[in-house]
């Protein structure tokens, strides 16, 4: 699978066994520094492959790209001292400035882990006033701005009005679809996975994987805008892991009305999805899940007699479970 995985050879411990060597398959993680018209963006650790993706769908969440006519050209730079890198863009510097980070392209060969995007005229660049020269962790897309007023990002789409219905049963076979084409995590058991569904038809449009699970969201909305999709509606964003603040945002900020988690959301993803009328189903495994915010966007008409569907009071949540 070329720069996606990596082959070591590691030793395996058993209890009341002798190790034992062998060669596992690691996910490979390396840095992208994103550049925007030549100034240095931010570094973030993901893992390589659909890079163009990953940044486009990054500044879709940022409120910069709209349509895909936004994003004029896309462009690997090369290491430091490279023609390739060139000084074609003011403020471009080279591959290799800033942290002295691993793959960075300092020989002057092509890396490909600086990518520098060229928005079309007239599409305004980030805030500069923001302090936005960080490294992006692959657990944390949102560390390192700021203030938590520059964390929340105006959206251009309003997912509030959204019709879409969809029924629980398709909901609740949504993470066994994402696990059928989790390809590199059967290798590896060590990435996170995003999906966009069709809410109206259950089509599954794309799947994508990364160590960081903001990154694998950022490569489809990425995907969605090569396409000219945007906004996401009718469209249900399905997750490997919980539910953050900063995936609410991205699916807010790319339209998607609705957004699935195999496991739980923290306090301020719930409160945002409500802010802005986006359905967040948490815990999805199985037979059951939680629904958070938006429990009207779920049909649970077609319940078998035997199980009993009830919404809690205290907080907009829907539970399945089986009677006894």
């Amino acid at each position: 699978m070329g720069r996606i995985t990596a082959r070591r050879r590691v030793t395996r411990v058993r209890r009341g066994a002798q190790p034992t060597t062998r060669v596992d398959v690691l996910a490979v993680e390396e840095p992208l520094e994103m550049r925007v018209n030549g100034e240095r963006l931010a570094v973030t650790m993901r893992t390589p492959g659909h890079d163009v993706e990953l940044a486009s769908g990054f500044l879709v969440s940022e409120g910069v790209l709209v349509r895909a006519e936004d994003l004029a050209t896309a462009r690997y730079c090369a290491g430091a001292g490279s023609a390739a890198s060139g000084p074609s863009q003011p403020g471009a510097g080279s591959a290799a400035s800033g942290p002295n980070l691993p793959g960075a392209g300092s020989d002057g060969l092509n890396s490909y882990n600086v990518l520098d995007v060229a928005l079309a005229p007239g599409v305004a660049s980030p805030d500069p006033s923001l302090s936005r020269d960080f490294t992006i962790s692959s657990a944390c897309g949102v560390c390192g701005k700021d203030s938590i007023e520059s964390v929340i990002t105006r959206s251009h789409f309003d997912v509030s009005d959204d019709p879409l219905i969809v029924d629980a049963d398709a909901v609740l076979d949504l993470p066994g679809r994402l696990r059928e084409h989790q390809k590199v995590f059967a290798k590896t058991g060590g990435l996170h996975a995003a999906a966009l569904f069709d809410g109206r038809t259950g089509e599954l449009r794309v799947v994508r994987e990364d160590v960081g699970r903001h990154n694998a969201v950022d490569k489809v909305i990425g995907w969605a805008l090569a396409h000219d999709l945007l906004p996401l509606r009718g469209q249900i964003l399905q997750v490997s892991g919980r539910a953050s603040f900063e995936l609410v945002q991205k699916a807010i900020m790319a339209g998607v009305p609705m957004l699935s988690a195999v496991s739980a959301p923290s306090s301020l993803a719930v409160d945002l999805a409500e802010q802005h009328g986006l359905t967040l189903a948490g815990f999805v495994r199985g037979e059951s899940m939680v629904l958070y915010s938006g429990a009207d966007r779920v049909s649970c008409n077609d319940a078998n007699p035997d199980e009993e569907f009830s919404i809690a009071t205290t907080s907009i949540a829907t539970t399945r479970k089986e009677t006894s």
